[in-house]
């Protein structure tokens, strides 16, 4: 009777053995660094977050042998991405909602309002510093503004244009607009429109073919990237043309399929490259400085959209290689792949 009121300990120790849990621990794999030796790491992938499981770190074993695990949600495709003290928001474009990673919670929580503030094809997001979430929906063709989980109005009339992009600065938000090819402006209070540009009879190297995704500079200059175009434009705050840069090639500086924007506080420039997989990094003045991704451990596969992160560089600390300090991530959305959120840590060795 006793060897019977044993024997689940038994088949676990006998499992435990067996699955691996009760040798030796693996090497660990060695850190992916960018760039490559023998120039100094500044860049490095730290980990992935495709489920509410990795935020919750590994899997439990009493789990795995008994058979507890539940089935978890996960993230399926997305593309714009912001990030805010201890979370991050996601757009998914195939389950047509806004995922938010809850670090605090350690939960993945899926937003999709009803009603009016319904959610067709979330592409971008863009948080306030009050909190206020302003989407872009190309299933409905405007941004939905929402007050926390409260829908609190829409920006922009039917199919008055096709978003793309969103970015906010002061009073006002940024909208690439595909349809009409431009760049529109509105303001936070009202949410009327205030200007669009390129401005008529502008330098003819303003012009925009599918402006998709558009990012502020420290400056307060609207970044905006051409995907039609192969380059990145930018224009000052009033929508007055300064510079491009880019252009079709696989070179170092050059773009396939540009996509995803984000700049950094230092006025470093990311741009993601679908077709190439790599994210380049310019300076200001658009001299390409570095690049990082590729698909080795699902770093960047298919990537779209791209953020910086100066808030939760603590929820990632443990990945940190020994001898290299992270002073903010850089998070890059990838619409398939093994990691659907991609976390780097832009540093140096200490």
């Amino acid at each position: 009777m006793n060897i019977f009121r044993r024997f689940p300990l038994v088949l676990i120790a006998i499992l435990f053995s067996a699955s691996g849990y009760a040798r030796e621990p693996k090497a660990t794999t060695p850190p992916l660094f960018y760039p490559l030796p023998p120039d100094e790491p500044r860049i490095q992938f730290l980990t992935g977050i495709s489920s509410e499981r990795d935020m919750q770190g590994e899997r439990k074993f009493f789990d795995f042998i008994v058979g507890v695990d539940r089935m978890v949600r996960g993230i399926e495709k997305p593309y714009g991405i912001a990030a805010g003290p201890g979370k991050y928001y996601i757009c998914d474009t195939d389950a047509s909602v806004v995922e938010i990673a809850d670090f605090k919670k350690r939960k993945l929580n899926f937003f999709q309002p009803g009603a009016e503030g319904a959610l067709a094809m979330p592409v971008n997001i863009a948080v306030d510093t009050d909190g206020t979430r302003y989407v872009t929906d190309n299933g409905r063709n405007m941004v939905l503004v929402y007050n926390g989980d409260n829908y609190a109005g829409g920006i922009g009339k039917k199919d008055e244009m096709k978003p793309g992009g969103v970015a906010l600065a002061k009073s006002r938000v940024y909208v690439t607009d595909l349809q009409n090819h431009c760049v529109r402006v509105y303001d936070k209070a009202s949410r009327n429109l205030l200007f669009t540009f390129p401005k008529p009879g502008a330098d003819k190297k303003a012009t925009l073919f599918s402006p998709t995704n558009v990012a502020i500079d420290p400056q307060g200059n609207v970044c905006v990237c051409d995907t039609g175009a192969f380059c990145v434009d930018i224009f000052d705050s009033d929508g007055n043309f300064l510079r491009t840069f880019g252009g079709i090639g696989l070179r170092p500086g050059l773009f396939s399929r540009p996509k995803g924007i984000a700049v950094d506080r230092q006025g470093l420039i990311y741009v993601v490259d679908a077709s190439t997989e790599l994210i380049q990094v310019f300076n200001p003045q658009g001299q390409v400085l570095m690049y990082f991704g590729g698909p080795e451990r699902g770093a960047a596969t298919l990537p779209a959209g791209i953020t910086i992160d100066y808030d939760n560089v603590g929820q990632f600390q443990r990945y940190v290689a020994p001898g290299f300090k992270v002073d903010y991530l850089v998070l890059v959305a990838n619409q398939t792949g093994p990691n659907k959120i991609s976390v780097f840590g832009f540093g140096h060795k200490k």
